[in-house]
């Protein structure tokens, strides 16, 4: 590996200058959790620094340039023995980081690309799961906890929705009159309306009677009125989901899930879009190839040209 080289002309070392791209997302309001990532990105650059004895501080900016990124990759794929999936979530706050830089005119610019990786399918909750999640519980013969994961889960399918979005909903956010959800707490900053199927609205408004709480109240609370935090959210899905014979665990599977069958149900992707809350399509189009395989299922059933007969003549399919 060669040896990083030090530039004592240029005034900005990566320390100085990470704090400034640091203070830029702050003035752009970046949620506290993409902050926290792109820090956590930037230790990976001091420990590879650390082993060669350069302190970020000493380390001037308009020494990187592409040698330095592919140095910088060679040693996290040696020493940590990480996939190109897994690089890549490093890089992309790298990238960031490196950009900013460049954009101010710190560092001569180079393309940054991510590494190729193989596109894994992303796994759902099979329809028989879902059955067995879904089923309703006997409301007089189980505790609250149950029944409120019993809930929550037809509300993650249901919606959508991220796990931080659901346990910072209050009860004065559901507009059961509406049948909306008014979202305030979700990846992008921006608040969002939803709209709650008719079949959630059921579940909802009795689980507002059983809940019995203020419009300030979190919709979704521990035994003890108190908002339900992720890490207990993650472990009452866990075992909401054992109880019911579902080793599939993940909360975030049942957003999956969601835009599986949506696309499977002939649902447009600009509205799923907007669901979901992504800014721009990359990701429902990833969506739409990864179940290009489901598609096939009942193709001739739903196809258009089916319903014809030669003739060109409507039938009845």
């Amino acid at each position: 590996m060669n040896k990083i080289k030090l530039n004592k002309n240029n005034s900005l070392s990566l320390k100085k200058g990470f704090e400034k791209f640091i203070r830029q997302c702050e003035i752009k309001d970046l949620s506290q959790y993409t902050i926290e990532y792109y820090k956590n990105s930037y230790k990976y650059l001091k420990k590879y620094m650390k082993l060669q004895d350069i302190e970020p501080s000493d380390f001037m900016v308009d020494a990187i340039d592409k040698e330095f990124l592919n140095n910088f990759l060679y040693w996290l794929k040696s020493n940590y023995n990480m996939n190109n999936i897994t690089i890549n979530t490093r890089l992309r706050g790298i990238r960031a980081i490196f950009y900013y830089l460049m954009k101010n005119g710190y560092i001569n610019e180079f393309k940054i690309e991510l590494l190729k990786t193989e596109k894994k399918i992303k796994e759902t909750y099979s329809e028989n799961e879902i059955k067995r999640l879904l089923e309703r519980p006997d409301i007089n013969n189980c505790n609250f906890a149950h029944y409120r994961n019993w809930v929550i889960v037809n509300f993650l399918l249901g919606t959508a929705v991220r796990s931080r979005t659901l346990t910072n909903l209050k009860i004065k956010d559901i507009n059961l009159e509406e049948a909306q959800v008014h979202l305030k707490v979700i990846k992008s900053k921006r608040h969002q309306l939803l709209p709650l199927s008719r079949s959630l609205v059921k579940i909802l408004i009795e689980y507002l009677e059983y809940r019995d709480g203020d419009k300030e109240d979190y919709l979704f609370c521990t035994n003890y009125g108190k908002r339900l935090k992720s890490s207990s959210l993650n472990s009452a899905i866990r075992r909401y989901n054992h109880s019911r014979n579902v080793q599939k665990t993940s909360i975030h599977m049942f957003r999956h899930t969601f835009a599986k069958l949506w696309i499977l149900n002939g649902g447009d992707a600009f509205r799923l879009q907007k669901i979901l809350g992504h800014s721009d399509m990359t990701m429902v189009r990833n969506y739409v190839n990864m179940y290009n395989k489901d598609l096939e299922k009942d193709f001739n059933k739903l196809n258009p040209l089916e319903g014809f007969n030669t003739d060109g003549e409507y039938i009845n399919i």
